[in-house]
């Protein structure tokens, strides 16, 4: 197999126009006769929905919550970017594709980074004019924050409740096409399969969660929206009901799946409290704009953090980084907090914490200031942990947070599986090896509203195909597939619940390829997976039936898929041998602690092909060529 990304020669900064002019069109009354079918209403999701639909294309939107304004884009905390310069502090959109890049450590596709970069200014007048609440300066000008790993403020946000700020945007077009008729919302539907006719994505098969029928529904194209995998770890700081399962089916039917060792550890979450938990919450990365990361200076030092004096803290991301301070990215920041933990010098009960203290912002900028940027973060943290965060420090740790990988998809946003388009976190395009933080929402509308309504026309326009019904043989043998499935889950009757298998699991991955990897550790992993998930389909208990509300056996379905996942995840990182971003190998560190990439060898976007249950997946590479800039050690400093 061949990989063609379809990127436009020529200069990048006039790539996306230049491809956009030479792309097929659909004519307007011809765009009802086509049938899209996008799966999932988060950011990316509800956008591509509301904005097909405004064209005029029939669309069947499938929504896994009771309503689109539950899906995981509303957890989005701090911000969005964008090159608006309003700050005028140097930003560009220049700038912004070089963070982006650098952030990734170069291990991201050049040219879609750079439509990135273009679209995020179109992004903010799409969502003011929404009416999207984004903070404002005392003259009406929209406010900006600083992110980590960049030097100026191009960070648009609403309070700390910026990404349900923004699907409330999107929820709404997408609410106003359902009412005119072009959009066909299903909600509480969990996609099982891909239909696949003739080489092209003409169907899915779904699962209704309330009554467990399972639903058959055809169309032209396929748009996938369905988020990350980060809850393979079991604790994460995504929503329980994010899953893989969507995007795994896929990759068995033939979509390939790049780079799935590179997910993001967040590096401000708050700790875990007990093995009974069964998620963990994120705080914003906003926070560490005012908020400065500390450790007592030594392993024996117990006090509380009021009683140490400022010559017995280390606030070792501003000793380490001084450049960037507490505002490096976050595969960096990650790292620093586990290096000071594993040194003995960690906080609290667990000893797996560190201090995030505003204490220096309080007295410079006032409580009542604080309380106006982050009030909703500090009142979160307080029901959680019952503990104050204007007179005493945060403590967090790094946490599962985001997927840089996904299915690969080529400049279109289309996967090697023809009509079937990936957007969002479910894709792999973007962020390379470290994901910068306000980009993910970014990417998510950016797909949504600007980049798949041109190409999924191209798609569309460019014909060779014909009218499928759900009852054509393919619909049939793919829901045969489904029906199966359930049947073996619910026929085992074992003794362990599928919570022991998947906490079990995801210790196993936070273990071997978590923030540090290993290669005996990722072959061992490995070998360990595979007993584990034999014993899994031997002795696990899915209690009840399968034509009925039954949320066992949803969980018990995304388990399997997560076992297969995790193992590709270790293959992945056994393969890479190298360190770059979130993917640090052990082996592959510099003198003084840092990634050290191999360009040579590595510079590549890695692609999984399912070749069967029992046969190693075939690695495709597509190599990352770079004309705009130059590649570098990645510093900090």
């Amino acid at each position: 197999m061949t990989l063609t990304s379809h990127v436009p020669s020529g200069p990048l900064d006039t790539a996306w126009d230049r491809h956009k002019s030479e792309l097929k069109l659909v004519n307007p009354a011809n765009k009802r006769k086509y049938t899209v079918i996008v799966v999932g209403t988060g950011l990316a999701g509800a956008s591509a929905a509301a904005s097909l639909g405004e064209l005029g294309y029939n669309v069947v939107n499938l929504c896994i919550h009771d309503s689109p304004r539950r899906a995981h884009s509303v957890a989005a905390q701090g911000g969005i970017n964008a090159a608006k310069n309003y700050q005028n502090d140097g930003d560009s959109i220049q700038r912004l594709f070089y963070d982006t890049i650098k952030g990734g450590d170069f291990r991201a596709r050049e040219a879609n980074v750079y439509r990135l970069a273009q679209l995020s200014v179109s992004i903010i007048d799409q969502c003011v004019a929404q009416g999207v609440p984004f903070a404002r300066e005392y003259g009406g000008m929209l406010s900006n924050r600083s992110f980590g790993g960049a030097q100026v403020s191009r960070t648009f946000y609403a309070r700390g409740q910026t990404g349900q700020q923004l699907l409330l945007g999107a929820y709404g077009s997408l609410m106003r096409q359902v009412d005119a008729g072009t959009i066909r919302l299903l909600p509480q539907r969990e996609m099982l399969d891909l239909v696949v006719v003739d080489g092209r994505a003409r169907g899915i098969v779904c699962r209704n969660l309330v009554t467990g029928a399972l639903e058959r529904y055809a169309g032209d194209a396929v748009v996938l929206c369905t988020g990350g995998y980060s809850t393979v770890y079991f604790l994460s700081t995504n929503a329980v009901n994010s899953n893989a399962t969507a995007v795994w089916r896929c990759y068995k039917r033939g979509a390939l799946f790049a780079n799935p060792c590179f997910t993001q550890i967040h590096p401000t979450c708050i700790p875990v409290q007990g093995e009974e938990q069964s998620k963990l919450t994120l705080m914003s990365e906003s926070l560490r704009n005012d908020g400065r990361v500390w450790v007592p200076k030594s392993s024996d030092d117990r006090r509380a953090p009021k009683d140490i004096p400022e010559s017995d803290r280390d606030y070792f991301l501003e000793r380490i980084y001084p450049a960037f301070g507490n505002l490096v990215p976050r595969d960096v920041a990650s790292r620093a907090a586990k290096m000071v933990c594993d040194e003995g010098r960690g906080v609290g009960t667990t000893r797996l914490a560190v201090y995030l203290d505003f204490a220096d912002a309080i007295q410079r900028l006032g409580e009542d200031v604080i309380r106006e940027r982050y009030g909703n973060l500090f009142q979160m943290y307080e029901e959680i942990t019952a503990e104050d965060p204007y007179h005493a420090p945060m403590r967090i740790y790094p946490a599962p947070h985001y997927s840089m990988g996904g299915l690969w998809v080529d400049y279109n946003l289309m996967s090697t599986i023809p009509g079937l388009h990936v957007l969002g976190e479910a894709n792999f395009s973007d962020h390379g090896a470290n994901r910068l933080g306000a980009s993910a929402l970014m990417q998510g509308l950016a797909d949504g509203y600007f980049v798949i309504p041109y190409t999924i026309g191209h798609y569309l326009g460019s014909g060779g195909f014909g009218a499928v019904s759900t009852d054509h043989q393919a619909f049939r043998d793919a829901e045969h597939a489904v029906e199966e499935n359930v049947r073996r889950l619910l026929a085992i009757r074992g003794k362990r619940t599928i919570r022991e298998f998947h906490w079990q699991l995801g210790r196993l991955l936070w273990d071997r390829v978590g923030m540090a990897r290993k290669a005996d550790g990722l072959r061992d992993a490995i070998d360990k997976i595979r007993a584990l998930r034999e014993e899994f389909w031997q002795d696990v208990r899915v209690p009840g039936h399968g034509q009925e509300f039954n949320k066992s056996l949803e969980m018990a379905g995304r388990v399997a898929d997560y076992f297969e996942l995790g193992e590709l995840m270790c293959r992945d990182a056994l393969e890479r041998e190298e360190s770059c971003g979130c993917h640090l190998r052990d082996e592959h560190r510099t003198p003084e602690g840092d990634p050290k990439r191999d360009d040579e060898n590595y510079a590549f976007v890695a692609a999984w092909e399912y070749a069967g249950n029992d046969t190693a997946p075939r690695l495709h590479k597509e190599p990352l060529t770079f004309s705009n800039i130059q590649l570098a050690t990645r510093s900090y400093k």
